[in-house]
Protein backbone atom coordinates (compact mmCIF):
# COMPACT_ATOMS: atom_id res chain seq x y z
CA UNK A 1 0.00 0.00 0.00
CA UNK A 2 1.47 3.35 -0.99
CA UNK A 3 1.74 5.79 1.55
CA UNK A 4 1.26 9.40 1.06
CA UNK A 5 1.59 12.08 3.48
CA UNK A 6 -1.29 14.47 4.30
CA UNK A 7 -0.74 17.97 4.04
CA UNK A 8 0.34 19.85 7.11
CA UNK A 9 -0.81 23.32 8.04
CA UNK A 10 2.12 25.83 8.68
CA UNK A 11 0.73 27.51 11.57
CA UNK A 12 3.07 30.88 11.90
CA UNK A 13 4.16 30.92 8.12
CA UNK A 14 0.65 30.64 6.66
CA UNK A 15 -0.28 33.60 9.30
CA UNK A 16 1.78 35.96 7.12
CA UNK A 17 5.28 35.23 9.09
CA UNK A 18 8.50 34.95 7.20
CA UNK A 19 10.09 31.89 6.79
CA UNK A 20 13.29 31.93 9.11
CA UNK A 21 16.50 30.17 7.33
CA UNK A 22 19.02 29.45 9.77
CA UNK A 23 22.37 28.81 8.81
CA UNK A 24 25.12 26.27 10.44
CA UNK A 25 28.30 26.72 9.45
CA UNK A 26 29.56 23.75 11.64
CA UNK A 27 27.12 21.50 10.26
CA UNK A 28 27.25 23.14 6.75
CA UNK A 29 23.64 23.51 5.87
CA UNK A 30 20.68 26.07 5.90
CA UNK A 31 17.85 25.04 7.55
CA UNK A 32 13.62 25.75 7.76
CA UNK A 33 12.28 24.27 11.08
CA UNK A 34 8.61 23.29 10.45
CA UNK A 35 5.65 22.11 12.83
CA UNK A 36 7.85 23.49 16.04
CA UNK A 37 10.86 21.43 15.93
CA UNK A 38 9.97 17.89 14.61
CA UNK A 39 10.17 18.66 11.27
CA UNK A 40 12.39 20.88 9.37
CA UNK A 41 13.08 21.56 5.63
CA UNK A 42 17.38 21.37 5.14
CA UNK A 43 20.07 22.47 1.94
CA UNK A 44 23.14 20.40 2.39
CA UNK A 45 26.89 22.24 0.98
CA UNK A 46 30.73 21.20 1.26
CA UNK A 47 33.32 23.08 0.91
CA UNK A 48 35.58 21.52 -2.05
CA UNK A 49 38.38 23.99 -2.13
CA UNK A 50 39.50 26.60 -0.23
CA UNK A 51 36.70 28.99 -1.77
CA UNK A 52 34.26 26.78 -3.33
CA UNK A 53 31.16 25.02 -1.75
CA UNK A 54 29.35 22.50 -3.94
CA UNK A 55 25.57 23.54 -3.25
CA UNK A 56 24.39 19.38 -2.83
CA UNK A 57 21.36 19.10 -1.62
CA UNK A 58 17.50 20.34 -0.70
CA UNK A 59 15.14 18.18 1.13
CA UNK A 60 11.18 20.00 1.95
CA UNK A 61 9.02 16.85 3.32
CA UNK A 62 6.71 15.70 1.01
CA UNK A 63 3.95 17.35 3.32
CA UNK A 64 5.49 20.89 2.81
CA UNK A 65 6.46 21.34 -0.83
CA UNK A 66 5.54 23.79 -3.11
CA UNK A 67 4.94 26.14 -0.89
CA UNK A 68 8.43 27.77 -1.45
CA UNK A 69 10.51 27.01 1.13
CA UNK A 70 12.89 25.26 -1.14
CA UNK A 71 13.20 28.99 -2.99
CA UNK A 72 14.32 30.27 0.66
CA UNK A 73 16.77 27.82 1.11
CA UNK A 74 18.68 28.18 -2.04
CA UNK A 75 18.55 32.11 -1.96
CA UNK A 76 20.10 31.86 1.59
CA UNK A 77 22.80 29.43 0.60
CA UNK A 78 23.17 31.77 -2.73
CA UNK A 79 23.66 35.00 -0.94
CA UNK A 80 25.78 33.01 1.65
CA UNK A 81 27.98 32.49 -1.08
CA UNK A 82 27.87 36.13 -2.28
CA UNK A 83 28.65 38.02 0.45
CA UNK A 84 32.02 35.68 1.68
CA UNK A 85 32.44 35.53 -1.65
CA UNK A 86 32.95 31.84 -2.76
CA UNK A 87 32.38 30.05 -5.69
CA UNK A 88 29.62 27.38 -5.96
CA UNK A 89 29.47 24.53 -7.57
CA UNK A 90 25.73 23.51 -8.01
CA UNK A 91 25.23 19.74 -7.62
CA UNK A 92 21.56 20.14 -6.43
CA UNK A 93 19.08 19.96 -9.33
CA UNK A 94 16.98 22.77 -7.21
CA UNK A 95 19.25 25.16 -6.99
CA UNK A 96 20.29 24.96 -10.73
CA UNK A 97 16.29 25.52 -11.00
CA UNK A 98 16.50 28.62 -9.56
CA UNK A 99 19.49 30.00 -10.99
CA UNK A 100 17.73 29.79 -14.14
CA UNK A 101 14.75 31.44 -12.68
CA UNK A 102 16.49 34.51 -10.66
CA UNK A 103 19.33 34.59 -12.82
CA UNK A 104 20.82 37.70 -10.87
CA UNK A 105 24.60 38.91 -11.92
CA UNK A 106 26.04 38.23 -8.51
CA UNK A 107 25.11 34.43 -8.34
CA UNK A 108 26.38 34.02 -11.91
CA UNK A 109 29.24 35.37 -11.61
CA UNK A 110 29.79 32.75 -8.64
CA UNK A 111 29.18 29.43 -10.42
CA UNK A 112 31.57 26.68 -11.17
CA UNK A 113 31.38 24.83 -14.13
Amino acid sequence: MAHSAAAVPLGALEQGCPIRVEHDRRRRQFTVRLNGCHDRAVLLYEYVGKRIVDLQHTEVPDAYRGRGIAKHLAKAALDFVVEEDLKAHLTCWYIQKYVKENPLPQYLERLQP
